[in-house]
């Protein structure tokens, strides 16, 4: 058997026409659409570069060395492979007939560098005040979903969450591909493993959120849920497992319980939709809802309590409680916002209270303030 740092090695020969961009930080992805038209994301805006490929075979060739380094197989009878290069980075490729001009490649790149609040507060990502919200209700075993579209930032944020964990609890992460990396001692990652050649071998992400239950753990981390996993993951909440948290693509934060009850119903196991719409409601506490922006910026734009399920009306009751205003674009053409508290007085305080903690003074503040003019 040919070495693992073989493949990986001659992948980046393969791969030389982009190397300058995998060493780039600032790259975030890098499309190749053909030999001849490469494109990259660079701090949030797309751009064509002058990089060539100098055939259709050459990328070809370096996919099918990433493929054989993942164990799979890249052909005309299965055109779309999805990898990881030895940097960590995503790759997703479709080749021709599939793809009848490609092939087609995408490689989604991530940060080496660790988000901290500070950080993000920094690039004006979220305010001072989200910074210290979201690190309560971390630490008071609230669930939360992270929810946005493509690019919008939902790992790192997710990564940052994970991260506000305290130390002395045990945390089981579960993905796909692993990009979250909790630095605590106590961590299990578990990926979940395509079938082979010959069907055989599966372990979905479903299989291990039911063996972690099963752990002992005191935080489950689903890098993204995206099936019939989701209903395991919304009986877990209610039936006790607080802190659960993880990522899926949605808009806003209706969308995203929406979203998750379609992807519970993907499941095999039927439920009404009313028994289901109150159990998430129950078992989901906060939305927090990432963007990234016209002017390329990545923002949180929401925190979102759950407060429950109204059969009457057919809709689940949400609150903002921090919410991202607009007011047009500056003479830079970069959008101006900012996240606000919106005065309410949040349906979580008792969990709080609960586990000796407090909302921050400043939302009590907007509270009051908002019930004074009212």
């Amino acid at each position: 058997m040919i070495p693992r740092h073989v493949f990986e090695q001659t992948l980046l020969v393969f791969l030389e026409p982009v190397r300058p961009f995998l060493d780039d930080p600032a790259v975030t992805e890098i499309m190749i659409n053909g030999p001849s038209r490469v494109y990259i994301e660079r701090k949030g805006k797309i751009e064509r570069t002058s990089v060539t490929f100098q055939s259709a075979e050459a990328i070809l060739c370096a996919l099918r060395n990433a493929a054989q380094a993942a164990g799979k197989h890249v052909d005309e009878e299965r055109p779309i492979l999805e990898a990881r290069l030895p940097d960590g980075s995503r790759l997703e490729a479709v080749i021709p007939p599939i793809a009848a001009d490609g092939p087609f490649v995408s490689i989604r790149r991530f940060s080496q560098d660790t988000f901290t609040l500070g950080k993000l507060i920094e690039l004006d990502s979220l305010t001072p005040l989200a910074a210290e919200l979201l690190d309560t209700l971390v630490r008071a075993k609230l669930n939360i979903l992270i929810a946005g579209g493509t690019g919008s930032g939902k790992t790192s944020l997710l990564n940052l969450l994970a991260g506000l964990v305290p130390d002395d609890e045990r945390i089981i992460v579960i993905e796909d591909s692993r990009e979250i990396q909790v630095r605590r001692d106590h961590v299990l990652s578990m990926e979940s493993r395509a079938a082979d050649l010959e069907e055989r071998g599966q372990v979905s992400i479903r299989d291990l959120f039911r063996a972690s239950l099963r752990m002992r753990p005191d935080r489950i981390v689903i890098g993204e849920i995206r099936g019939g996993e989701a209903l395991d993951i919304v009986q877990a909440m209610v039936s006790g497992h607080g802190g659960c948290l993880g990522t899926l693509h949605a808009t806003y934060p209706r969308d995203t319980l929406t979203r998750l009850e379609t992807m519970a119903m993907m499941s095999d196991v039927e439920m009404p939709l009313v028994p289901l719409r109150v159990q998430i409601a129950s078992g989901v506490n906060i939305v927090v809802q990432a963007a990234r922006l016209q002017d390329g910026t990545r923002k949180l734009t929401h925190v979102t309590e759950v407060v429950g399920y109204d059969v009457a009306s057919n809709r689940y009751v949400l609150e903002d409680v921090l919410v991202r205003r607009y007011a047009g674009l500056d003479a830079q053409g970069r959008l101006q916002s900012a996240l606000v508290p919106t005065g309410v007085t949040p349906h979580f305080l008792p969990q709080l209270e609960a586990s000796g903690l407090r909302l921050p003074a400043e939302l009590t503040a907007a509270a009051e303030r908002a019930r004074r003019t009212s």
